[in-house]
């Protein structure tokens, strides 16, 4: 019993110093251009007139809202470059690509949530849910980024490019900023702060980089698996009296006495 005590308290490495600083750097810029953006969108509440004012009025708004998706931007380029070098020369695993396993895992966790089977979907080093949050910041940053460009300089594009792209790359950079604050406000801090498996705070990405082994059990059992170099089995413990050590992990059964 001890031993398995000490396991479950174990600490295991999942993000680099260098990931933790990004996404500061992400919280950051996306706070700051949410802010001096929804405040230009929204600019008939009484709230985006006191942001804008006490920013030192529109100019200024307007200014900070460049400079920081200047600031966005080259973040975004260098998380592409260091992927590309990683996965081309370092032979890094390419854990973010969606593949079929993601949609059966989604299938497994409903079924899990509904009673039909004992046991979430068995996820490697990301869940599904990770990869969505993960390729909207991505494929969201790339729009916001050549709509914002397009409505900096407008004439530019205008002289290469049909004048239709200036209004489309308005309602385009709009929509896409609202939707993107609320699957922040109401995904991503709701799994981050709010959720019962991390609350008050998931650290793992915000302070020390690492998770219990427990918790690598439960959400990542493929990744534990491939770390320690036994069998999914064994991590899981589903077979024979394993079964009833799974449901213990997963707070279905009490501990039984030491």
């Amino acid at each position: 019993m001890s031993s398995n005590i000490e396991k479950s308290e174990k600490k295991i490495r999942r993000f680099h110093p260098f990931r933790i600083m990004e996404h500061y750097m992400a919280i950051i810029t996306f706070g700051l251009l949410a802010t001096t953006g929804l405040s230009q969108r929204f600019h008939e509440f009484e709230l985006s007139q006191w942001i804008i004012m006490n920013l030192g009025g529109i100019t200024c708004v307007r200014l900070i809202h460049r400079y920081t998706g200047l600031v966005f931007t080259a973040a975004i380029l260098l998380h592409v470059l260091v992927a590309v070098i990683g996965l081309t020369l370092r032979n890094w695993p390419a854990s973010m690509v969606i593949t079929k396993k993601d949609f059966t895992d989604a299938i497994d966790n409903l079924k899990y949530y509904f009673g039909v089977t004992n046991r979430p979907s068995l996820c490697d080093r990301y869940d599904y849910k990770q990869k969505f949050e993960y390729w909207g910041v991505v494929v969201g940053g790339i729009l916001m980024i050549m709509t914002g460009l397009t409505l900096w300089f407008p004439t530019v594009v205008a002289r290469h490019l049909p004048g239709e792209l200036i209004p489309a790359a308005k309602a385009a950079h709009t929509n896409e900023a609202l939707l993107a604050f609320l699957v922040i406000i109401i995904w991503h801090i709701y799994n981050s702060v709010f959720s019962p498996e991390v609350f008050p705070l998931d650290t793992s990405i915000l302070v020390s980089g690492h998770v219990s082994r427990e918790r690598m059990v439960h959400e990542h059992p493929v990744e534990l698996a491939r770390i320690e170099g036994v069998s999914l089995e064994e991590i899981t413990a589903r077979d024979g009296d394993g079964e009833e050590a799974f449901e213990i992990l997963n707070g279905k059964k009490e501990t039984p006495p030491n």
